[in-house]
């Protein structure tokens, strides 16, 4: 946090001198009643004191102060704040390797789920799209805020054979590239949030892909989903479908994204979740002054209404 105007904050001096002005005058008021020597006739006069309950008013007071003394000084800060036409592609593998279950129930069906979960997320003025990829890519739902239509196109993604990679990345980008009217000129903030659980085998090569990417300034989230001894069978064939880490880790570099991993449903949804925390935010300083403020009024209120509650005054 910094301040447009810090050399207010000398005031905060201020604010301690009253704290031990108070102090001093506790001790006082305690060695006054001290000379009192008949403790019968002290007791009568002055009645047990409520404790530290007569102390707090004045704490709540000089915190008040103190947040306030904060709020002139115009104290700025960091907030995440959308991008304008911030746009997401969820880019899905759906080659037939989505059907081993070492995910249970299986691969595909829990893509699904946490891609949807992930979707739901999102602020509602960001433009979100899905492509799909086994052989070859396609844009299932162009860039979009609506979330039905989205619903919709996740849960209609089937399996077919082949692992296009570098195709879903290109088709990923042609779809950003034609968000609107604007985006040749203007392209908007995008993200490419990639999943695959095998390696390329058809299609441009991943590397080529990422190139453009980067190029076009658009960084590319990869998640190599499911575990080592993962497994489908194919025509009665057995074939080990283990994700392509190192190849989906190097996309993720070369185009300034980043690379994650996830071996079951949960680490699945956890990586969404990170994910979106990130994608489509810009961080912008802002003046937080009534943040300020309002701690102060906050704290205020408290000691007026514990002052009213215990001493029957305002303090």
């Amino acid at each position: 946090m910094t301040f447009l105007s810090p050399g207010r904050l000398w005031l905060l001096l201020a604010v301690a001198a009253l704290a031990v002005v108070y102090v001093v005058m506790q001790r006082r008021r305690s060695k006054y009643a001290v000379r009192f020597t008949n403790l019968a006739l002290l007791d009568k006069v002055a009645p047990t004191q409520p404790g530290w309950r007569r102390h707090l008013p004045a704490a709540a007071f000089l915190a008040m102060l103190g947040l306030l003394v904060v709020a002139f000084a115009r104290p700025t800060d960091n907030v995440r704040v959308p991008r304008e036409r911030a746009t997401v592609i969820v880019t899905l593998d759906v080659s037939a390797s989505m059907l081993a279950t070492d995910v249970e129930p299986d691969r595909i069906t829990v893509a699904r789920e946490a891609a949807q979960a992930f979707v739901d997320k999102l602020p509602a003025q960001f433009n979100v799209g899905l492509v799909a990829f086994s052989r070859a890519a396609s844009v299932v739902v162009p860039p979009t805020t609506d979330r039905e239509v989205l619903t919709r196109g996740i849960t209609s993604l089937n399996t077919g054979p082949g692992t296009a990679i570098g195709d879903g990345i290109t088709t990923s980008l042609q779809a950003i590239a034609a968000l609107d009217a604007q985006a040749a000129i203007d392209p908007p903030p995008a993200r490419i949030v990639l999943l695959s659980d095998g390696a390329n085998t058809a299609g441009r090569s991943p590397e080529v892909a990422a190139a453009a990417a980067a190029q076009a300034q658009v960084p590319v989230y990869t998640i190599a989903y499911g575990t080592e001894d993962g497994v489908v069978e194919i025509n009665g064939e057995v074939i080990p479908v283990p994700a392509d880490a190192p190849t989906l880790r190097e996309v993720a570099d070369a185009t300034g994204g980043r690379a994650y991993e996830a071996a079951s449903g949960e680490e699945l949804r956890g990586v969404y979740e990170d994910i979106g925390s990130s994608v489509g935010y810009r961080l912008v300083k802002q003046d937080v002054t009534a943040r300020y403020v309002g701690f102060g009024l906050i704290v205020a209120f408290a000691a007026a209404a514990a002052s009213l509650l215990w001493f029957s005054r305002l303090p």
